[in-house]
């Protein structure tokens, strides 16, 4: 009999649930948070872990993207695996070939999500059947739902895509294809390495002075050798907020994928030069 267990909910309006599921090798326990205020929306959502997988990295791990360093099969089982424990078995998962632009693609019809991987860092759909994916392993993860249209957002948002308002420019697809109002809709942001880990170059920092006149207060640490440490989670707020959401429907969980590489994939802390060696997160939203 499969079970599923709930965590405590924080503040966040997070939630991280166990769900034990049969497989042909027998038990497996899959983690994964859920934001609840999007769920009693009416939308699917789920933040995946590491936990509970067939993949090598370095093992029995739920590696949910398809790359070069692990086994289309292994993908595939554990991608099984997933929507099993969300309850989501019979939607289509669709990724983009996602390459740190602020390039977006919007989903019209269920045979776009059955076809060949569109080149974005955000996608847009207001079909059901579908869950829109994000890949990730340290960047931010950004779910937008809408419940008066049924319109939904998944955002692909590393320090590239958010110094070029990758969120900004996806909702204004939501507004102006979907017919979206910001202040009915509800974000979820998910882990993602947190500001006292993200150090960047002074590359980095002049691209988000260049930008933003709010910059200052994006990074904090600063370095006598140029650096200092990015808050993608904040910059990302402070775009949702100034797109008209209001503070109490914008919830970020309280997690760092490069703190907690026991529960996350994180490429900075483990790649170590061999990107094919960390395996990526699945960020999804559906329609119930």
């Amino acid at each position: 009999m499969e079970k599923t267990k709930n965590d405590s909910t924080n503040e966040s309006g997070f939630v991280m649930r166990e769900h034990e599921i049969d497989t042909s090798n027998g038990k497996a326990r899959i983690r994964y948070l859920v934001c609840e205020p999007m769920e009693r929306a009416g939308f699917i959502n789920a933040f995946s872990t590491r936990e509970g997988g067939i993949s090598p990295l370095p093992e029995n791990a739920l590696n949910l993207a398809h790359f070069k360093g692990d086994d289309k099969q292994n993908v595939n089982e554990n991608r099984r695996r997933f929507l099993r424990a969300i309850g989501a078995t019979t939607s289509t998962i669709i990724t983009a070939r996602q390459t740190h632009s602020t390039e977006r693609f919007m989903v019209e019809d269920i045979e776009l999500a059955r076809g060949p991987q569109p080149d974005c860092d955000a996608m847009t759909t207001d079909i059901a059947q579908v869950l829109l994916a994000i890949q990730t392993a340290d960047c931010l993860p950004v779910l937008i739902s809408d419940p008066v249209t049924g319109a939904m957002a998944a955002v692909h948002a590393g320090w590239r895509g958010t110094a070029g308002r990758i969120t900004e420019r996806t909702i204004a697809d939501l507004m102006m294809l979907h017919g979206m109002d910001a202040r009915d809709a509800i974000a979820a942001l998910g882990p993602a390495a947190c500001v006292e880990c993200y150090e960047v170059g002074e590359d980095v920092i002049s691209r988000y002075r260049e930008s933003f006149g709010y910059w200052k207060k994006l990074f904090a640490n600063f370095k006598e050798n140029g650096k200092a440490h990015l808050d993608v989670r904040r910059a990302n707020i402070q775009q949702l907020l100034f797109c008209g959401f209001t503070e109490d429907r914008i919830h970020a969980a309280d997690y760092c994928t490069m703190h907690q590489t026991d529960l996350f994939f994180s490429y900075r802390r483990e790649a170590k030069g061999q990107p094919s060696k960390v395996g990526r997160l699945l960020s999804v939203i559906g329609k119930v």
